[in-house]
């Protein structure tokens, strides 16, 4: 629980950004510009009135800040063990939540953003390791997805808390939600602190092997683990002849997983659940919601994407990847086409939004895709970088899928408000058309991985139509 809470600081920052940045208060400080075109600017499209540059840099900033973190928490993950990164990751977030609930200038907000970067890189790049090498091999989907339920839970609770403090009267319930994400990060840095480090990492540091398997008997629940740690040795001691990680992992023998560890993480963000998770209470004034009922909108979704979140953790290991991402494929590019439709054909560019009714038809299929994505890439996305790379080039395998995963997520971030204003309605179209695209990728190229012990998991790579003309010999 302590490791997973990782993923409530991640998830209550993209729940909080998106929530202040609709707040008229916190507009009005910071960025009158957005503010007063909102406000008095009647003959901008409705598409373009939240479009600021700045407006984005408050919310991508700190996943540019999140990609740099990542590199430097490989090393130390890699160098020192997990539970030192998941400690340094508490620590920043807290300082930057500090920050941000205590800022009275852009470059203090911005500077802020950018320490709760550095928590999120170190903290998304230990926690889902921690978790998978600690997991059993038949439960490993389980205990990994409980990170996307963390980031779940962590994002409905700062919708709720933004919910509550926008009522408060004085103007000042901005920094009641930036500063409430002290919280977590308290409860992750503290801890932390009394986590045992992974049998994984007690060997690969230490060589310690007798405390690896009291360690392993402990987890396991049995007094039968020599298999595995037999399989962790052998692991370790190749990890030792890689001198350079990175340059290995782009190696012909390590193609399959260098291909995901980029695939994965660049799929996920171009479904485009990020531009939901960030700007969804923008993009329900938008469409002709009010400022609280934007905000109660995105609670909504909310619970949506913790349900099947929870549900995904249930069936991940029964039904197996695969199943899964194609199926929430499918459901989230049906809901894309049919929103982006809507809002084409009924959305006045420049007049006062949906009628009542199309309103609640775009907000029920947003709810449909957000459930598509909570059962597939939400939770798949961050389970299956990590259990698929050997001991050799496991820390800089996860370190490269965070790093694109930031720098997707930045560049999303960035530019969605600018690209919902050039492209309009075609903006569900874009992200549609590349969940097509990765939906026939995992068809065609990603192998089945449920129920593999980690340390065996070349085997998959060995039996794939495509990929072993590059790992055979190996």
């Amino acid at each position: 629980m302590m490791a997973a809470m990782g993923g409530v600081i991640f998830g209550y920052d993209i729940g909080i950004s998106g929530g202040v940045t609709s707040m008229e208060p916190f507009l009005k400080k910071f960025f009158p510009q957005v503010y007063t075109r909102m406000k008095d600017d009647k003959n901008i499209s409705n598409y373009c009135k939240f479009d600021s540059e700045l407006l984005t840099l408050f919310t991508s900033s700190l996943y540019l800040a999140g990609l740099v973190a990542s590199f430097f928490a490989s090393f130390v993950t890699g160098a020192y063990g997990r539970k030192p990164s998941i400690v340094a990751g508490g620590a920043a977030f807290l300082a930057g939540a500090a920050l941000n609930g205590a800022a009275v200038s852009i470059y203090m907000l911005i500077l802020g953003r950018v320490l709760l970067g550095v928590g999120v890189g170190f903290a998304n790049q230990a926690v889902p390791l921690y978790l998978s090498e600690m997991a059993p091999a038949k439960y490993r989907g389980a205990f990994n997805n409980g990170f996307q339920l963390s980031v779940g839970i962590g994002a409905l609770a700062a919708n709720l808390i933004n919910y509550g403090t926008e009522k408060i009267d004085g103007g000042f319930g901005w920094r009641i939600s930036l500063a409430m994400a002290a919280v977590p990060a308290s409860a992750l840095t503290l801890g932390a602190l009394f986590l045992p480090e992974t049998p994984n990492s007690l060997i690969q540091l230490n060589n310690n092997h007798e405390k690896a398997k009291k360690m392993l008997q402990k987890i396991r629940g049995t007094e039968n683990v020599e298999m595995e740690l037999d399989d962790l040795i052998k692991a370790s001691e190749m990890s030792k002849i890689a001198k350079n990680p990175y340059g290995k992992i782009a190696g012909r023998n390590y193609r399959p997983q260098f291909v995901m560890s980029i695939a994965i993480p660049f799929f996920q963000q171009v479904t485009g659940i990020n531009v939901i998770a960030f700007y969804a209470p923008i993009l329900f004034r938008t469409i002709g919601f009010g400022e609280s009922a934007s905000l109660l909108s995105a609670v909504m979704t909310g619970v949506v994407g913790i349900a099947t979140t929870f549900a995904s953790m249930v069936i991940v290991d029964r039904f197996g990847r695969r199943f899964l991402l194609i199926i929430g494929g499918i459901v989230m590019f049906a809901s894309q086409m049919i929103v982006g439709s809507v809002m084409a054909a009924e959305l006045d560019d420049r007049g006062g939004g949906l009628s009542r009714g199309y309103a609640d038809l775009v907000l029920v299929l947003i709810g449909v895709y957000v459930a598509g994505f909570g059962v597939s890439w939400g939770a798949l996305g961050w389970l299956i970088p990590s259990e698929i790379f050997p001991m050799e080039i496991r820390s800089a395998g996860q370190s490269i899928s965070v790093a694109v995963n930031f720098l997707f997520t930045f560049l999303v971030g960035q530019t969605f408000l600018t690209m919902l204003c050039r492209l309009k309605s075609g903006i569900f179209f874009f992200f549609g058309g590349w969940v097509a695209v990765m939906t026939v990728f995992v068809y065609l190229l990603l192998p089945e991985t449920k129920n593999i012990p980690i340390e065996q998991m070349e085997m998959v790579w060995r039996e794939h139509w495509f990929w072993k003309k590059f790992v055979v010999g190996k």
